[in-house]
């Protein structure tokens, strides 16, 4: 690898994770808007939206830039193409930032008509799994890929607890149909947001070992 090849790709990593530490902050907003209803958050989650559109656009042409002037192979071909699939991943998990912020606005309007929906331990295990995706790109840990790859049902799980249980709630009131539905919006976006970890999870695992993961239970 030439040297300015090898200067090149050292960028792009920190640039990366420069991005993922963004999109990290933001959903830790996002999820502490949910828990407080805080409309002023969930504003500002909303406004800054655009600081990592900007970002992800940025990368992806350095990533197209550096196959074009270096035609990479090998290892160095395997962690571009990884690159560009978890910035586009992280540009992802933004915009559900962005979603559940919105929800939570609206949300916020109403009075808390009860305590049914605790998204608290969902939003922990997203957390979690962000966490450990972007820990595993950092340290190349294939062992944290892999935690993140099991954890990906039990949040799946979650959503579809908080589905059945916004269909009963439907069946006993007459009203606050806008209200059960932001709810499972909510839901809906975290668990999206696990599903975004994951595929940067499977992508670290590419990146270290060559191997595809993707549609293989753990």
């Amino acid at each position: 690898m030439s040297i300015h090849l090898q200067h090149e790709l050292e960028n792009l990593k920190k640039r990366i994770l420069s991005l993922g530490a963004l999109v990290e902050q933001r959903v830790r907003e996002a999820i502490q808007a949910i828990a407080t209803r805080d409309a002023d958050i969930a504003g500002k989650i909303i406004k800054s939206d655009f600081e990592i559109d900007e970002i992800e656009v940025e990368i992806e042409e350095e990533c197209l830039k550096i196959m074009a002037l270096h035609q990479p192979v090998a290892v160095d071909l395997r962690f571009i193409i990884a690159v560009i699939k978890i910035n586009n991943d992280l540009e992802r998990i933004g915009d559900e930032a962005v979603n559940i912020a919105q929800g939570v606005k609206r949300l916020a309007k109403r009075e808390t008509r009860d305590t049914l929906f605790d998204f608290s331990k969902m939003a922990q295990q997203v957390e979690e799994m962000l966490k450990l995706s972007l820990d595993a790109l950092v340290n190349l840990d294939i062992d944290l890929a892999f935690k993140v790859l099991t954890m990906d049902s039990e949040v799946d799980d979650m959503n579809n607890n908080f589905h059945e249980l916004v269909k009963k709630e439907l069946l006993k009131h007459d009203e606050g149909v806008e209200y059960l539905i932001s709810k499972l919006l909510i839901s809906r976006h975290l668990e999206r947001i696990a599903d975004h970890a994951t595929n940067i999870a499977e992508e670290v695992v590419y990146m270290i070992e060559g191997e595809i993961v993707r549609h293989e239970n753990y």
